[in-house]
């Protein structure tokens, strides 16, 4: 029963603590105070660890990536829109000379795997095609989902489609720490059959997540409210539109919510594009909007609304997307990101977005994501400069790796 002593305890479900500690039991948090609370707290003898000048927190909870594309690390430039750079990706993709071969792949996810854990990620919403590499999952120190996700836009039978798919990821070997679950990828990629396929396919309690990409783009909305644009063109080129959909002059949310596809266990992914009517409507939910805001400058859609994101009251968790769209997986780097977008929004609030938010949205909400008595032990020691007044407002200033380090992992 280790009780580890730092300059700052930031449970996140509560407030910091100065000359803090936190004590833990068989890999679960076993109790939590300030130094002068010591001595009420019974339990016998305990070793005493003294971290220093430290913040401890809860492992970081990244509700958004793609870990089979990571060995595209650098291979797609800076798009100046979003369409231009999705060829741009399937180029690199698709190309003969460059496309990956499964062992790429997998050396991919492992070193991604490696990277999200040394800059203090101990839980993943990994959004996977292929599901290779669900076997390093074990091995990687982390826990999570991986949503098996599912792209097409002129089904004949979606609900043949969405059952082969579930029936896929039933058949594999389960992974601890980790549950699968399927996804759409989003409205100008799936058929509305699918959605609801999809939702038909979740459990009554719907307690297994699910995950969608929406209003990313300004050619995403352009579709939806119109029928036409580039999004259509493309489809049109790669063989994939369906004559038979209709478009439903509507925004992206209310165009699902018609499907009764939302709830507290469904993630909308990036957001960039909602009127405050659509971010109302998933706060009124109960769904989590992932925000990925260096990966929305990268591929050329803007910047996310954060502050219009936060005032409409919606849970927010943060996510990288995939090293095909930014520079690295460190989530600190992605709250510094947020924090300069939108300055004024508490230090504490963003800093759940990458804890207990992600957490909650994923499921995993009773075990990960704050500093609580019950809760697993996956606890970070971020290093802080002596005399910091502010710690939450330090954490959100721009971590990087070198200052991240382990006191106890994740386990399940």
């Amino acid at each position: 029963m280790p009780t580890y002593h730092a300059s700052w305890i930031v449970p996140i479900a509560s407030p910091p603590i100065r000359n803090g500690w936190v004590r833990t039991d068989g890999g679960r948090i076993a109790a939590v105070g300030a130094a002068g609370d010591r001595a009420r707290v019974s339990g016998g003898e305990h070793d005493g660890v003294e971290l220093g000048d430290v913040a401890v927190m809860p492992a970081l909870v990244n509700a958004h990536t793609h870990l089979e594309l990571s060995w595209l690390r650098g291979r797609v430039p800076p798009g100046r829109n979003f369409i231009d750079w999705v060829i741009a990706q399937m180029k690199v993709r698709l190309s003969p000379f460059q496309a990956a071969s499964e062992a790429m792949i997998r050396t991919g996810i492992k070193n991604a795997l490696a990277e999200m854990r040394a800059s203090g990620t101990g839980v993943v919403g990994d959004v996977s095609n292929s599901l290779v590499g669900l076997d390093l999952l074990a091995s990687s120190g982390l826990a999570g989902v991986v949503f098996h996700e599912i792209l097409k836009f002129n089904a004949s039978d979606p609900a043949a489609v969405v059952a082969r798919a579930q029936a896929k990821i039933e058949a594999l070997p389960e992974v601890p720490g980790w549950r699968l679950a399927l996804a759409p990828h989003a409205p100008y990629s799936v058929a509305p059959g699918m959605f609801e396929a999809i939702r038909d396919r979740r459990e009554p309690a719907r307690t297994v997540p699910t995950s969608v990409h929406v209003g990313e783009s300004p050619e995403e909305m352009e579709l939806l409210l119109t029928g036409g644009g580039r999004w259509r063109a493309v489809l049109g080129l790669m063989g994939a539109w369906n004559r038979k959909w209709e478009a439903p002059q509507s925004g992206p949310i209310t165009y699902l919510d018609r499907m009764r596809f939302w709830d507290a266990r469904t993630l909308a992914v990036h957001g960039v594009q909602l009127s405050d009517i659509e971010l109302g409507l998933l706060a009124a939910r109960g769904a989590t909007l992932v925000t990925c805001a260096r990966s929305n400058a990268h591929v050329g859609v803007g910047a996310p609304p954060v502050a219009r994101f936060f005032k409409s009251g919606v849970r927010i968790a943060v996510g990288t997307d995939s090293l095909a769209s930014v520079q690295d997986l460190n989530l600190f780097a992605e709250l510094a990101e947020l924090h300069g977008l939108a300055p004024d929004v508490a230090p504490s609030q963003l800093l759940a977005c990458a804890t207990t938010n992600g957490a909650v949205a994923l499921g995993l909400g009773h075990q990960y994501g704050a500093i609580e008595v019950g809760s697993v032990a996956a606890l970070l020691a971020v290093a802080v400069p002596a005399g910091t007044a502010d710690v939450e407002q330090y954490l959100v200033s721009g971590i990087t790796p070198d200052l991240v380090r382990w006191i106890e992992s994740p386990t399940c």
